[in-house]
């Protein structure tokens, strides 16, 4: 059986590239609206994801802000989409069933 991804096994890092594969190229200041985090929070798992190549900045300087803006890479999202297969590998095989009541097999019936 294949591990699953350690850099993406972090909850944070898991949402960020989720993120960025849904929502494209996002600032700083967008990313750390939408997770709700700190700056050094943010800042901490993005050079994470930056080191390993699962991200990449871009810097513009031409507006009154320099602002930052970062990007899922091709490396990041084969990586997503690893990690993802490896967790759908972790399930049970009919996790996707119906149960009689409608809901999947894996819901308990009220």
């Amino acid at each position: 059986m294949e591990p699953l991804d350690p850099l993406l096994h972090q909850p944070l890092r898991t949402q960020l590239v989720a993120f960025l594969a849904g929502a494209g190229e996002q600032t700083f200041s967008e990313l750390k609206r939408q997770l709700g985090v700190s700056d050094g929070n943010l800042d901490a798992h993005l050079k994470k994801l930056l080191a390993a190549d699962y991200v990449c900045v871009r810097k513009d300087a031409s507006g009154a802000r320099a602002q930052s803006f970062f990007a899922l890479t091709p490396a990041g999202l084969t990586a997503l989409q690893q990690y993802v297969q490896a967790l759908q590998r972790l399930l049970p095989a009919d996790l996707g069933g119906e149960a009689q009541s409608g809901a999947p097999a894996w819901v308990p019936a009220r």
